[in-house]
């Protein structure tokens, strides 16, 4: 962690000062590095992470040094403190710090993206049609309230090149086109989108784009100073492994100016000529629980020394996890499912598979989840994986994630569960 961010006023437990490798070789009455129930089969790591015992214990002492002195806390230390995070981040994803304000998540920065943006009736937004339904539902509300035609662009799935994405996305662009967002790595469908060729068209024909990486850091690797977007979303609580509810945007240098917080603080009148003003808009958005942004940089260094190599090692690892896991899905279960929806390089470490449609008793049973079949695998098989919907075709859709903690043998209970739970449906 960048020495800007180290807490010493509170004394943390000892437990933060060990290397995550010295954790891993001590003695087995420690603490594990994950809290994830062992009786689960937990394969849903893209939908709220998992937050590493080190940094459940480094946001514990933060909170205790908020109580001791609050007032210090918030009016003296806290900015110091953020900048500290931000220099920690910003080298991760390799951006300028300055650039980076803390949010609470994914949702939140989209939103705060949409409030700055002037929309007049006509302007069109450009999306692909596998975007997150938070996007979809704030996109629905500004284009009531100002006119604005949402775009979607139609992208195949299963997808089997990349190339087709871009030509399919930029067919999408007009005269009209003030404004494009597109996932760096899809949530449903779980797809790494070529943002890269995209993101260079939009910047010649000088067209803001936004891109949501709520499930890119951590996942894939993040250089947003050679992307250059507009603006570009990321989740601190999903490949990071951040505590729930940390989340962040990267706004350019050239639109920082007038560009502010969903929410004004108590400080946002007060002159401050050392410090930018998109600094100070969001380094305080009134008394919250900053615990969780300011803990980041510790989920990152503690799951970067899970493996030799650090994050690139464990980025491989995971890939050719998930990559090997939908070739047993597809071995074990033969052409009752789509396993393969997407050739290697449009996979990070999330894979998603088209499942059969259920019987029409099975299709009408109440569910607890998404779908029968999700109720059914955790409650019967102690499986823990998303079953959805998408796409106009209705597709039935079921992500499994890869992290550290999974293993083959998990993905092969899941294989099995899956069979014995599709011939269920059919009864």
């Amino acid at each position: 962690m960048n020495q800007a961010t180290v807490i010493d006023p509170s004394q943390p437990p000892p437990a933060l000062l060990a290397t995550p490798r010295q954790r891993r070789d001590a003695a087995p009455q420690q603490a594990p590095f994950w809290s994830i129930d062992p009786a689960l089969t937990f394969l849903n790591h893209g939908s709220y992470g998992a937050l590493p015992r080190e940094a459940m214990a480094f946001q514990t002492s933060l909170r205790q040094r908020m109580e001791q002195d609050p007032v210090r806390f918030y009016k003296a230390d806290l900015e110091g403190l953020l900048d500290g995070m931000r220099e920690d981040l910003a080298g991760f994803i390799n951006c300028r710090a300055a650039d980076l304000a803390p949010l609470p998540n994914a949702t939140v920065a989209l939103c705060t993206i949409l409030a700055n943006t002037r929309l007049e009736a006509g302007d069109e937004i450009l999306i692909t049609d596998h975007e997150y339904q938070s996007l979809v539902n704030e996109l629905e509300r500004v284009a009531a309230r100002t006119g604005a035609v949402i775009v979607r662009a139609k992208t195949p799935f299963p997808v089997g090149d990349a190339g087709l994405v871009v030509e399919r996305f930029m067919a999408g662009v007009t005269p009209r086109t003030r404004l494009a967002f597109i996932s760096h790595v899809t949530s449903c469908t779980s797809l790494v989108l070529p943002v890269a060729a995209i993101v260079r068209e939009f910047n010649r024909l000088g067209i803001d784009i936004c891109v949501d990486g709520a499930h890119a850091p951590g996942q894939i690797p993040v250089d947003v100073r050679a992307l250059a977007p507009t603006y570009y979303v990321g989740s601190g609580h999903k490949w990071l492994c951040g505590p729930k509810g940390t989340g962040f945007l990267y706004v350019r240098a050239d639109k920082q100016r007038g560009f502010r917080p969903l929410q004004l603080s108590s400080r946002a009148n007060k002159v401050r000529p050392e410090r930018a003003l998109y600094l100070r808009d969001f380094d305080y958005q009134g008394t919250d629980d900053y615990s969780g942004i300011l803990t980041l940089p510790v989920s990152i260094k503690a799951v970067g020394g899970l493996m030799e190599g650090g994050w690139p090692a464990l980025l491989r690892r995971n890939h050719e996890t998930v990559l090997s896991a939908r070739a047993m899905l597809a071995r074990m279960l033969g052409d009752r499912i789509t396993a393969v929806t997407a050739p290697a390089e449009m996979v990070g470490t999330m894979t998603s598979v088209i499942l059969p449609e259920p019987g029409p008793r099975a299709a009408a049973m109440p569910t607890r989840y998404d779908d029968p079949l999700q109720d059914a695998l955790l409650e019967r098989h102690g499986v823990v994986a998303p079953v959805w919907r998408f796409g106009e075709a209705n597709l039935r859709v079921l992500r499994i994630s890869a992290q550290h903690y999974n293993t083959p043998a998990q993905y092969e209970r899941l294989g099995a569960a899956l069979a014995e739970e599709l011939d269920n449906e059919q009864r």
